[in-house]
């Protein structure tokens, strides 16, 4: 991968975005900033950019995971609460950071029901070696088909993400950045295979029965 490739391909993109968008008023603001810090105690298994500073608050932007049970598509929301979070996945996608990754966790119990993916090793660990701040209201609703990024504590948002399929009752702590518009019959059918517990004491809570792999992820017009 040449990354050179993908900063050109990157900021292409954030051009045509703007190029189309329809007049702004004023005191909307096209860009945002957002700090990505590197995490050298965390580093990440395989080599990657941190996103560009900057990211565009106008519009929206689909990602298509390739799995080996079927297409999901993913619109991200630029003009959400979270346009880090959008722009982070932009460039992960970009760099191919989740081609030939696996979904290690699946959860389906009274609280939660969600699918989560982005890291490379296992549940929670193989992020890609910086994070970047939380995007809340504290006024979040996580319902079906809603996808958040998920972390280790405030602040600490980095590859990881989460994927909806039923509904979960949390706090207003991880932020929303898009959500499924084709695909949801996907995750139904991971759910239906069912679950491994890691932990007998909380049940509906593991790995997903059946490996749940990421084979390819694209943006839509790359």
């Amino acid at each position: 991968m040449k990354l050179r490739w993908v900063f050109t391909t990157v900021v292409a993109l954030a051009a045509s975005v703007l190029a189309a968008a329809p007049a702004q008023a004023s005191t909307v603001k096209p860009f945002v900033r957002c700090e990505f810090t590197p995490t050298p105690e965390n580093p990440s298994p395989r080599p990657v950019m941190r996103p560009l500073p900057y990211a565009l608050t106008i519009g929206t932007q689909k990602v298509t995971f390739k799995t080996n049970y079927g297409p999901i598509v993913i619109e991200l929301n630029r003009a959400g609460a979270a346009p880090c979070a959008a722009h982070n996945m932009i460039s992960l996608v970009a760099q191919r950071f989740y081609n030939k990754s696996q979904c290690w966790r699946l959860t389906n119990n009274a609280r939660l029901g969600v699918l989560q993916c982005g890291d490379l090793i296992k549940a929670e660990v193989g992020g890609p070696g910086y994070k970047f701040a939380d995007e809340v209201t504290g006024k979040e609703t996580y319902p079906r088909g809603t996808v958040a990024m998920g972390n280790q504590g405030p602040g600490t948002n980095g590859s990881e993400f989460f994927i909806v399929h039923s509904f979960a009752n949390i706090a207003p702590k991880y932020s929303v950045f898009g959500k499924v518009v084709r695909g949801m019959d996907v995750l139904d059918r991971i759910v239906a295979n069912g679950i491994i517990d890691t932990d007998p004491a909380v049940p509906g809570d593991g790995l997903p029965a059946k490996p749940v792999k990421i084979e390819k992820a694209t943006v839509t017009g790359f």
